[in-house]
């Protein structure tokens, strides 16, 4: 399979089952709630280390928001409900309640309800005061420049994590203008966000370690300086830089719009190929092929 002259590999990128919350913050000004979502998705690219994944889903105008004030939309995954729940107390205590003017609402009904103000709310001391906005119960919890607006439950539902895309090219500066290329369209599906730094990652790992304490370590058949020692390498001689593309959707037909729109913005001069991570189909619950992607857009 070929997109211009780069080579589609015959392979499928393995995705797991997870749980997502959509977080909207709303602020006096765009700038603030910018800051707020900046704050709160840090260190949030891979549960293998920071027990959560999340990022700025799109940047939302008055119209969109429940207090009719500028905002943006976070996305955060994590692998199991009661996590989720967790992550999003501490988050969103840590990094949006402390922002100035900031307030925060559920963007999600879900299949669960995670209790955020619910918990939050102790930070008032007894001056806390619950009101209810538009049929939904919130907290006015009082802090120095005001109160602070937090809805009581977050709504939660089952999302997929891990769809990716690895990019394979001739050099470092082709490889990056694809990837900037390919994020740059991924950001336009709704319901997906790109977890890693500005979206991409060049730290690919593999399950297991030659070192027991280690879970995963680096995907050495990936790796262009290992390529004369590695048993299994996957590079051919001219392909010198190989980087990762890591998507996490609400559901599996975002995540499998956003890795389409993004393999083919990524097939471009000096990417030689495009593959995916996965692990023999043994791990994850969902199996993306890229063959289907390009038969189905085709169609």
């Amino acid at each position: 399979m070929k997109i211009g002259d780069t080579e589609i590999d015959d392979t499928f990128a393995e995705a797991f089952k997870m749980w997502g919350a959509r977080i909207l913050i709303t602020a006096e000004n765009p700038d603030w709630a910018l800051a707020a979502a900046r704050s709160m998705t840090g260190f949030a690219t891979s549960v293998i280390g920071c027990k959560c994944e999340a990022g700025i889903e799109r940047e939302l105008d008055t119209r969109e928001t429940p207090d009719l004030r500028p905002g943006v939309s976070v996305l955060l995954f994590a692998t199991d409900a009661e996590g989720l729940g967790k992550r999003l107390v501490e988050r969103i205590g840590q990094c949006v309640m402390t922002c100035p003017t900031t307030a925060c609402f559920s963007g999600l009904q879900g299949e669960k309800s995670l209790a955020v103000g619910g918990l939050l709310r102790f930070f008032g001391d007894g001056f806390q005061i619950s009101k209810r906005l538009q049929g939904r119960r919130l907290w006015r919890i009082p802090v120095m420049d005001g109160e602070f607006l937090v809805d009581e439950k977050f709504g939660a539902q089952k999302a997929v994590g891990g769809g990716n895309l690895l990019l394979l090219g001739e050099d470092l500066p082709a490889t990056l203008a694809a990837a900037r290329s390919a994020v740059q369209a991924m950001r336009g599906v709704r319901g997906v966000i790109l977890p890693f730094p500005d979206g991409v990652v060049r730290s690919g790992s593999k399950v297991g370690s030659r070192y027991k304490a280690l879970i995963a370590s680096t995907n050495d058949a990936y790796c262009p300086t290992l390529r004369a020692v590695a048993t299994q390498t996957r590079l051919d001689p001219d392909v010198n830089c190989v980087l990762e593309i890591v998507i996490d959707g609400l559901d599996e037909s975002a995540v499998r719009e956003a890795m389409n729109v993004g393999l083919r913005a990524a097939a471009r001069p000096g990417i030689r190929r495009i593959s995916a991570g996965n692990y023999g189909g043994n791990l994850g619950q969902y199996h993306i092929h890229l063959r289907d992607l390009i038969k189905a857009d085709a169609a």
